[in-house]
């Protein structure tokens, strides 16, 4: 099935809990701990498939995994629900794709008479509190109990993130950062809160994984929410150890930024005066200002107060290869002073 998309959330969701090892912390922490105990989780492997249909990846994203359940085999159904509040039917979501899964291993010819548990369990982090019964049958107007025995009933467990406390959170660094992102990113205070998140890196930056993973965070707060500044980001970046190797990545998913910002202008101006030289016009002034917002960003990383003070006369500078020259220096000069050889 297909699974490409490029939805920031589902992105972020399927880099962390697409991992086994992370996939496998979180069930042992916010699985029925009864549950944990009748799974053996060092079983646990991640399949290749979506079940979710094309038109419906910008609010859900899915995962499955396959698990030992007591000696027989079973699965665990991940939906992550990235919606600002919750879908009254999110139950039948999950029954569709719960549906879906048993007809393919049915297709795939792994099962014949019984067909394998499957635990539903449905991640939530929008502003609204979840308010919605998680039982299917609730979907349903019963007269009376005689006709309970035709409405199909089963319940998907529930893991509303928003809902928990910061100390609530559990985990290794990696998937405790993660979730205090996907609680935050939807809310005002998410700036005030990059700090503590960041500050979680502290003994993990050195390492290759930590770096990596910073990336991925990064990307996904520049592009899943419009509630931070950049001042909040290089704040927080700068409150741990090595955190000018990162600078870079932010620096250039600003520059796409601007990129991205200046063909839209491009395309408006164009209508007025010429659709060709209007994009034209506005790709140049993006990719002005996206690589204009990483120098500075660099200089404030790098040298302080010091470093902005020659950034009024870089911004007189028009010619963007001057610009991209000025940027790549800042990454490895070793004081102002070479910057600064470059403005004469």
């Amino acid at each position: 099935m297909d699974t490409k998309v490029v939805n920031p959330h589902d992105r972020f969701f399927k880099a962390v809990l697409g991992d086994e090892k992370h996939a496998r912390e979180f069930l042992e922490l916010y699985l029925p701990q009864e549950l944990v105990r009748q799974l053996d989780l060092n079983t646990l492997a991640i399949t290749k498939d979506s079940f979710i249909e094309k038109e419906l990846r910008e609010y859900f994203s899915d995962l499955l995994y396959r698990v030992e359940l007591k000696g027989q085999p079973a699965f665990i159904y991940l939906l992550f629900e990235h919606k600002s509040s919750p879908d009254k039917l999110t139950a039948f979501q999950v029954l569709r794709y719960m549906v879906k899964i048993w007809e393919l291993l049915l297709k795939q010819g792994q099962f014949h008479t019984r067909l394998p548990i499957i635990v539903p369990l449905v991640i939530y982090h929008g502003r609204s509190p979840w308010n919605i019964d998680t039982g299917f049958k609730h979907l349903f107007h019963v007269p009376d109990g005689y006709f309970e025995a035709y409405v199909p009933d089963f319940e998907y467990l529930l893991y509303d993130v928003s809902h928990f406390t910061d100390e609530e959170i559990k985990g290794a660094v990696i998937l405790k950062a993660s979730l205090l992102t996907m609680k935050y990113v939807f809310r005002p205070e998410l700036g005030k809160q990059l700090e503590k998140i960041f500050g979680l890196f502290k003994d993990l930056t050195l390492k290759e994984t930590g770096l990596e993973y910073l990336e991925t965070l990064l990307r996904y707060l520049v592009n899943a929410t419009d509630t931070i500044k950049k001042d909040d980001i290089a704040r927080a970046i700068q409150s741990i150890p090595e955190g000018d190797k990162i600078m870079p990545t932010i620096a250039e998913q600003w520059k796409k930024e601007g990129f991205e910002e200046g063909i839209q202008q491009g395309i408006q101006q164009g209508i007025r005066q010429g659709i060709q030289e209007g994009i034209q016009q506005g790709i140049q002034q993006g990719m002005r200002e996206g690589i204009l917002e990483a120098i500075e960003l660099g200089l404030k990383l790098k040298f302080g107060t010091r470093g902005l003070k020659i950034y009024p006369e870089i911004r007189k500078i028009e010619e963007i290869e001057q610009l991209r020259s000025i940027k790549e220096a800042i990454e490895i000069a070793g004081s102002i002073k070479e910057i600064e050889e470059l403005l004469d």
